[in-house]
């Protein structure tokens, strides 16, 4: 055991370890909370849908040439969160199918651009740490460190000053609206910060694995918990502990940082869900 901390202690001593813990972190935090009311307004592969809308965004601006291609990425990810979040009142085309004809499009068109007009000699490796997450941590800055900082500041203040809102629109916009609620701009709010999470989570687990970070903390905290406010506060506390956790094995093992992150939500959606069960039962 003293080994470990020995060695976890040496790894700490390296910043790009520290970016790697405080943006993990941050980053689960922020996408917890809004993950709570994406998925009990039933959005909840909205993660999907904006993950490889990003991914196609960012073959558009590698095949371009951008320096930095956030300038291009997340504009078009945030356009796309703000069409999903719209959808509920099309009767045409549902959430879930406008959902997934833009992810299968996007991945399709970002992998068709990387093999068409390849940008570089490795592009197999490239598109898999794209989708999966990098198997290093070294990619993380200290512009990401500070953007996640700033990022996880704004929500929790959206959160704590506009609670009864975010709440009202949640369970009910027709009732929120009818009560003078402006549900357009805070739907519009919503995607946006969503947005920035999930293309800023990409460089940490990568687009096919970011929407578990939505999606994992807000069910296990269900299953345990039935108020907004527990639920909220519970699927923060686990998205946090399940990341440092996450980050913690994946660098004392070397296994991927993404998936390891990911292994360690559905062990604890499944500790929750036997949990769960036993105070249901003993409620009876």
């Amino acid at each position: 055991m003293s080994n470990i901390f020995e060695t976890f202690s040496y790894y700490l001593s390296f910043p790009f370890v520290r970016y790697a813990l405080i943006v993990g972190v941050l980053i689960s935090l922020c996408a917890s909370l809004l993950g709570v009311t994406l998925v009990l307004k039933r959005y909840s592969f909205i993660g999907d849908g904006l993950s490889h809308t990003a991914f196609g965004a960012l073959a558009i601006a590698s095949v371009l040439g951008l320096t930095n291609n956030t300038l291009l990425v997340l504009p078009i990810t945030i356009l796309c969160a703000i069409l999903l979040l719209k959808t509920s009142q099309n009767k045409k085309i549902k959430g879930d199918a406008l959902i997934a004809i833009i992810s299968v499009s996007a991945l399709a068109l970002g992998y068709l651009l990387l093999n068409v007009f390849s940008v570089s000699s490795n592009i197999s490796g490239d598109v898999c740490s794209t989708l999966f997450g990098s198997m290093s941590i070294l990619t993380l800055s200290s512009g990401d460190v500070w953007l996640s900082i700033g990022l996880s500041l704004f929500v929790i203040l959206f959160f704590i000053l506009f609670y009864n809102k975010i709440f009202a629109v949640t369970f009910d916009e027709n009732f929120a609206q009818a009560s003078g609620t402006r549900v357009e701009l805070y739907n519009v709010f919503i995607a946006t910060i969503i947005a920035v999470v999930i293309v800023v989570a990409m460089n940490l687990v990568g687009s096919l694995l970011v929407s578990a970070l939505i999606i994992f903390p807000a069910l296990s905290a269900m299953r345990v918990f039935k108020s907004f406010k527990a639920v909220t506060i519970c699927s923060a506390v686990f998205a946090v502990v399940s990341s440092l956790l996450g980050m913690i094995v994946s660098i004392l093992a070397g296994t991927p940082v993404g998936a390891t992150i990911i292994m360690v939500d559905i062990f604890g959606f499944m500790v929750f869900c036997v949990l769960g069960l036993a105070l249901r039962r003993k409620a009876k």
